[in-house]
């Protein structure tokens, strides 16, 4: 029937209005009233009874309603589960993190404590160098004074015209200036002097080539098992 039916009413059929609805068409798999079985469009047609087919049904719409509700039970388990994970996955991923963050600062720490430890090494040789050539240079400014003197004195000496005069100044009995000193200072001192390339640090140059082949051959292990499980879980899944 095209119009509504209320609850309890029994439907009548539409070729034959007083007929109501008795028999089921197994052939064409629809309701029908005896008048269409016997002079109607299903005369040739298989049928069964009403009840019959309609307790076969219901007992069949049960037993899938039963099986859909266990499936669904069943997915929405897995739905929980898989929302588990979800929170487990980030919670691990947050704990891995911090874990990976806590290495990396231990190693730039490390870093950093070596950086300190060489670089006083450096600044002591630094020290010690630059210490060394102070004293020499206080020293060469030391004789350079007492040189510039001499000139002085000899230069005093030249301007003597009278040859006795200038012998006895020179001789060293009464004068200031003594000829065999003069000598001896223009020959240069004798004082220390550094070698070729003292200034040079290449001692202290660093090769950490091999630690950037390190850092960049970082990586996570290959989790083998973690894979083996995702991939259990995906069959289950499906099934």
């Amino acid at each position: 029937s095209s119009r509504p039916l209320k609850k309890g009413e029994h439907p009548m059929c539409k070729e034959h209005e007083d007929e109501r609805i008795n028999i089921y068409c197994v052939t064409c798999e629809v309701p029908t009233c005896s008048m269409c079985k016997v002079f109607g469009a299903h005369k040739d047609c298989e049928v069964a009874p009403l009840q019959t087919v309609f307790q076969g049904q219901k007992t069949e719409l049960n037993n899938c309603i039963s099986m859909l509700v266990a499936g669904n039970d069943r997915i929405q388990t897995i739905i929980s589960q898989l929302e588990d994970s979800c929170r487990s996955t980030e919670e691990n991923s947050e704990a891995a993190k911090r874990e990976l963050c806590a290495r990396f600062d231990a190693l730039a720490a490390l870093l950093e404590e070596k950086k300190s430890e060489l670089l006083q090494r450096i600044t002591r040789e630094q020290d010690d160098k630059t210490g060394f050539v102070h004293g020499l240079i206080c020293q060469y400014k030391e004789q350079l004074e007492k040189s510039s003197r001499l000139v002085e004195t000899a230069i005093q000496a030249m301007e003597e015209t009278g040859g006795a005069a200038f012998l006895m100044g020179t001789g060293g009995n009464t004068a200031v200036l003594s000829l065999p000193r003069i000598v001896e200072a223009s020959k240069g001192g004798k004082l220390e002097k550094i070698e070729h390339g003292y200034e040079s640090m290449d001692a202290f140059s660093v090769s950490l080539d091999h630690l950037t082949e390190a850092v960049c051959a970082l990586d996570f292990n290959p989790a083998e098992e973690d894979e083996e499980y995702f991939d259990g879980e995906e069959e289950e899944v499906e099934d």
